[in-house]
């Protein structure tokens, strides 16, 4: 099966996490269309995204995707019984490594004895009777005959070996080639060639599918919701009273479309691995460091939503401005958690980009080795593109992703979250004192 070395670089991950959500925004904003039709522009997407399922073909409702589908099981098939293939080569190649390593051991010791034993023996001919000399000699002829015996024994047993693993391992190299070649690279092939023709048709394919959409009779509430032009997160917007909450808003529903990176890393992933055999050592960190900032940045919107967990049985039933009261009191839990949240992350930081690594300026300020001053009066943008230059830590796998970014949105999330945590503290204070909302 063809290969797969694609390693993300770490500039795109970046440009991925702040450039996608913000298209995404823009386009969920968008006014509601009148009526609803196939897209050429979402059809490719999904042609390149889920293909090699066909579910392209079943985007526009046709049912011909169902091709794909027993092609692509192949493929899965002929990886599994390829990489099958592949553990019983390797264990049938490593025994005979064994064995031809035994044989080349003991061929030269076997050699070397016979080479000796004859002057063994004349020097045992020469020995006076009884002398040391005799049973000096006595103990290496026995033990050059004892080496030839011992290792012509080896020899046989690691040749006897070698002939019964000949015929297995090419059987085994065969059926590799057979799944790997023959039967999965020649279905992957077929698959690609089938989306290539559905790449060319699919502008055909998305006109078919639109005349064939039964005509739409517009309610009014949709003309409404397509007239306000409405987005995902307008419901949420009844939560924000002030510029603060504005902040929170925008961060939770920033955050909120790196899960639809995830699907697409995690697809490419599993296409990767199961497919063509070659898993990668980026996508799973690259992950898992995304929720992570997005768990951090997203709490301040959790808070402003009250989407957060909390054991309320005595809350709930409480009118609004007791409940005002009562979280006035509980506030100073919360703040000592953010502001302890917000002062550590602060370490974090401060602790990930002071790392000695390359001659970054950051790094070398981090770490008090230059004031703030020398550091902004050297600054250029070599620090930007010098791939010798790394301002702090990094990972340890072979992606070495610069950790201190992650870090600082720790402080972000902190920040963000004792932004939301007054702005609540301040509309409590309003109900509490007004009795206003």
């Amino acid at each position: 099966m063809p290969s797969l070395s694609f390693t993300l670089p770490h500039w795109l991950y970046w440009v991925g996490l702040i450039v996608f959500p913000l298209i995404a925004m823009a386009l969920a904003k968008r006014p509601k269309v009148v009526h609803k039709q196939y897209s050429v522009a979402l059809g490719y997407m999904i042609l390149v995204t889920g293909g090699m399922l066909g579910l392209h073909r079943f985007y526009v409702k046709n049912m011909l995707g169902l091709i794909f589908i027993p092609v692509f099981l192949v493929i899965l098939y002929a990886n599994g019984q390829q990489q099958t293939a592949r553990t019983v080569v390797s264990n049938l190649a490593n025994e005979e490594r064994v064995a031809l390593r035994v044989i080349e051991r003991e061929e030269s010791r076997v050699s070397e004895a016979r080479a000796d034993i004859a002057g063994f023996r004349a020097d045992l001919a020469e020995a006076e009777e009884g002398s040391f000399q005799q049973r000096a000699a006595e103990r290496r002829l026995e033990r050059a005959e004892r080496t030839i015996e011992q290792g012509q024994a080896s020899l046989d047993e690691a040749n006897a070996a070698l002939d019964e693993l000949n015929e297995p391992l090419e059987a085994a190299r065969a059926e590799r080639v057979f799944w790997d070649t023959t039967v999965g690279r020649n279905a992957l092939y077929l698959l690609l060639v089938m989306m290539a023709i559905d790449a060319l048709l699919m502008p055909w394919l998305v006109r078919r599918a639109n005349a064939n959409l039964p005509v739409e009779v517009e309610t009014e509430n949709d003309r409404k919701l397509r007239e306000a032009g409405i987005g995902v997160m307008e419901e949420d917007s009844r939560f924000v009273k002030n510029g603060l909450d504005r902040v929170c808003l925008f961060a939770g529903e920033f955050t909120a479309y790196w899960a639809v990176i995830a699907v697409f890393v995690y697809y490419f992933e599993v296409i990767s691995r199961y497919v063509f055999g070659s898993p990668t050592n980026w996508a799973h960190e690259a992950m898992y460091l995304m929720f992570g900032m997005q768990y951090l940045i997203a709490g301040s919107y959790a808070m402003l939503t009250e989407q957060h967990v909390r054991v309320d049985i005595f809350y709930a039933p409480l009118p609004k401005k007791k409940k005002a009261w009562v979280d006035i009191t509980t506030s100073v839990f919360f703040f000592i958690f953010a502001f302890t949240l917000l002062a550590t992350s602060w370490i974090f930081a401060m602790d990930a980009i002071a790392v000695p690594s390359g001659n970054g300026l950051i790094s070398q300020w981090a770490r008090g080795e230059i004031p703030t001053g020398e550091m902004l009066a050297n600054w250029n943008m070599s620090q930007w593109t010098d791939g010798n230059i790394r301002w702090g830590e990094i990972s340890f796998n072979e992606w070495e992703v610069p950790l201190w970014p992650m870090k600082w949105v720790m402080v972000i999330g902190a920040l963000l979250l004792v932004l939301q945590g007054v702005s609540k503290l301040m509309k409590d204070i309003q109900i509490a004192m007004r009795g206003e909302a």
